[in-house]
């Protein structure tokens, strides 16, 4: 019996996961490592794991995921946006819940670029006026 798996891509910062789901029994797998190896902090588990508690869903999907890029936070976000986005393809009927919680939304704040002629994005150069 061929289990139905679905795919989303979640993005924050610099950072894409890549997120499976299927029908199981609530394994998470993040890089080739269970969700408590990677994400050491309670905090960071429970924001992960909010798509689940939003649709009441815990426990029922398995979950393989690969993330790459930035750090730790930005790492975070991106896997629950891709969860979010894969538990509205498994039913359409979260859309609600998951957009109502903010879920799906892409976080578009970035890092603002150096410019030329100051030592940062916003900070500048000591001023002398003699």
């Amino acid at each position: 019996m061929e289990v139905k798996k679905y795919y989303a891509t979640g993005r924050r910062k610099t950072s894409v996961a890549r997120v499976w789901i299927w029908p199981g029994e609530g394994k998470l797998i993040v890089n080739k490592q269970p969700l408590e190896g990677y994400f050491t902090l309670e905090t960071w588990r429970t924001d992960i794991l909010k798509p689940f508690e939003v649709t009441a869903t815990s426990g029922k999907f398995d979950v393989y995921s690969t993330v790459k890029g930035g750090g730790i936070t930005g790492q975070k976000g991106a896997l629950r946006h891709g969860l979010a986005r894969a538990l509205e393809q498994v039913d359409g009927s979260y859309r609600a819940a998951l957009k109502k919680a903010g879920l799906l939304t892409r976080d578009p704040r970035m890092k603002e670029r150096k410019k030329y002629g100051q030592p940062g994005a916003r900070k500048r150069f000591q001023f002398s006026k003699r």
